[in-house]
């Protein structure tokens, strides 16, 4: 199949026009039969029953099961299922054209913020029991909080002076409430989509029987949640309160869940079971989707302008996009690299040279938009540093780097402002290696480009692919003395959009100093203060001075966000809410017939 062209000026023009080229052709020019029913988008009488599959994201695999986050396994999929067994007190919705925190799937009421927002009382909701028919109650959820209070530092959710380091008191009131005491009056809107969102109950009664302390029971679980071949057999993981428990789960990544016959939530399965395939990389998945493999997948976003064939063969085609960002990370305490990346001057050269727009619109064939900085685009007004190669030129001749036998090289080493800046020697060449997740032609071809713009201005950047998974467990938080810290200097795994936030999307998870997600070490007493700010303040101007300020100061390289992908649903597929956090709702899928026969 052909290529959607699009005309683009300049010498990116022809940069994109080899980078497509060279692109992987997928096998055949579109669906190849008709493989779903002829229900249209609309209509039909719902059945009970059946299996739904639906695709996992290119070279993806769920990977962990206990649901208190470790670093290295922070992959999106991994919490969407993980939520469809152990249910959170609160998640994320969209309501109208924003996001609410009043889901009827809670397993909690509405908190309730008394004494100056220093105080908040959390009443569970009646009925819900575990799988095995004991009470879900205060006590699960006190078993979960002294979890993380006593185990905070391999929690990858921890950030300093956050959850758990915010609450001063876990209070009790009864079976079905409790009492949380603050260090101080937070936002309640931020509090509760960004704190309180971490919340869950866990069984203690079967989970914790012999009632070890935090530090014994939390290890003991890690080292069941390490066993990867045993998540289907292993009894920890069958008591749960969600709407779903395990019926598979292969070492290759392939998930299948069954219904809950014991949950007591208002949205009970109306499948027979729900099945996650993973796939190698996105072409693998257009060839199972074509041939009717998968009920629930997604296309190719150069394979968009093909959308008709594919509704003429019984699917529709709806773009999932996000609540997110999408960047290169850059890893400011790699041993060599790291000096380098502090500087300022140099991040911003580097940003001149990527071309969001064009590959936005070639690459992604539209798919995707311009990230401008650490929060989605629509809450900043402008690109501190749109493409400019010119200038990126300008930046690095003036602080000390030319061309030496057609390498870039420091030659003006020093720290005053027309040098290379502490840390970079004499001499140095201006190179750096990039690991960049594999499996997506896209996202493939747009590190093709970066590497071709930064090569024009000299600077060398070595490219290496590899699965998610392995690329998440590799650019992780390190010091510099830590031999992981070596391994990396930039990295990527933005296929489907790098970061998704809660409801509010401030940034102490991912660029304040020490946070868990803030992979590449980037600490900046300023960005500190304004996401402070952030927590305590709910004044649009807090939002928007923090989006500005960190934009400027690039902490990372914004790239284009993509959608999470261009999900491609059989007609007779239906209630599927695409949720731009990307959580699950299988229990309220089902599927319909044409001529009204089902169970």
């Amino acid at each position: 199949m052909g290529l959607r062209s699009t005309r683009i000026r300049g010498p990116l023009g022809r940069i994109l026009a080899a980078v497509l080229l060279g692109a992987t052709a997928l096998t055949g020019c579109g669906p190849t039969a008709n493989v779903v029913t002829d229900v249209g988008a609309t209509g039909g009488t719902p059945v009970r029953g059946g299996t739904a599959t639906m695709a996992l994201p290119p070279a993806a695999s769920p990977n962990w099961i206990f649901p208190i986050g470790a670093p290295g396994y922070l992959a999106t999929y991994n919490k969407a299922i993980q939520n469809l067994l152990f249910l959170p007190l609160y998640t994320a919705e969209k309501k109208g054209d924003a996001l609410t925190m009043d889901s009827p799937r809670n397993l909690a009421e509405q908190p309730r913020y008394s004494d100056g927002n220093k105080t908040v009382t959390i009443t569970l909701k009646k009925g819900y029991t575990w799988s095995d028919g004991v009470p879900v109650t205060t006590r699960d959820v006190k078993f979960w909080f002294d979890l993380i209070k006593g185990n905070k530092k391999e929690w990858a959710g921890y950030s300093p002076s956050l959850m758990p380091d915010d609450v001063t008191a876990f209070e009790t009131v009864d079976d079905r409430t409790f009492r949380l005491r603050l260090d101080r009056a937070y936002n309640p809107a931020w509090f509760t989509g960004n704190q309180l969102d971490s919340f869950l109950a866990l069984p203690v009664h079967a989970w914790n029987p012999q009632n070890e302390d935090p530090k014994t029971a939390f290890a003991r679980l890690t080292q069941h949640a390490k066993q990867f071949s045993q998540f289907a057999t292993d009894p920890l993981w069958k008591t749960v309160n969600g709407p779903w428990t395990i019926e598979k789960w292969n070492t290759s990544g392939q998930v299948s869940l069954v219904p809950n016959k014991n949950y007591r939530g208002p949205d009970k399965p109306h499948l027979d079971r729900v099945v996650f395939k993973p796939f190698t990389t996105a072409d693998s998945e257009f060839n199972v989707l074509r041939a009717g493999g998968v009920d629930y997948g997604y296309i190719p976003p150069s394979v968009m302008a093909q959308s008709a064939k594919f509704k003429e063969m019984g699917y529709r085609i709806d773009p999932w996009d996000g609540w997110a960002i999408t960047y290169i990370v850059l890893n400011f305490n790699h041993p060599t690299a790291g000096p380098l990346l502090r500087q300022s001057y140099l991040r911003q050269a580097l940003q001149y040279l990527i071309d969001q727009k064009s590959i936005s619109k070639v690459i992604w064939h539209g798919s995707a938009a311009p990230t401008l900085g650490p929060v989605p685009a629509g809450l900043l007004d402008g690109e501190p540093y749109p493409y400019d190669p010119k200038q990126a030129k300008r930046l690095l001749a003036a602080h000390g780097w030319a061309d030496r036998d057609g390498t870039l090289r420091c030659v003006r080493p020093g720290t005053g402002a027309a040098e290379c800046g502490t840390g970079v020697k004499d001499g140095q060449e201006l190179r750096l290696s990039l690991l960049s997740q594999s499996g997506s032609t896209e996202t493939s071809n747009t590190m093709q480009a970066v590497k071709s713009e930064f090569g024009k201005a000299g600077i060398t950047l070595d490219i290496r692919q590899q699965p998610l998974n392995t690329v998440l467990g590799t650019t992780v938080p390190c010091k510099k003395d830590e031999p992981i810290c070596g391994e990396w200097q930039l990295g990527f795994f933005g296929t489907q959009g790098s970061w998704y936030f809660p409801t509010d999307p401030s940034g102490e998870k991912l660029f304040a100093t020490n946070a868990p997600s803030n992979m590449g070490n980037w600490s900046d007493p300023r960005t500190d203060r304004l996401i402070r700010d952030t927590e305590y303040s709910d004044a649009p101007a807090a939002m928007r001075d923090y989006g500005r300020e960190v934009a400027r100061q690039l902490p990372v390289l914004w790239t284009p966000n993509p959608a999470y992908q261009v999900s491609a649903i059989r007609n007779d597929l239906r209630g599927i809410d695409q949720n731009v956090t990307l959580t699950l709702a299988p229990q309220d899928w089902y599927f319909v017939t044409k001529d009204g026969a089902g169970k």
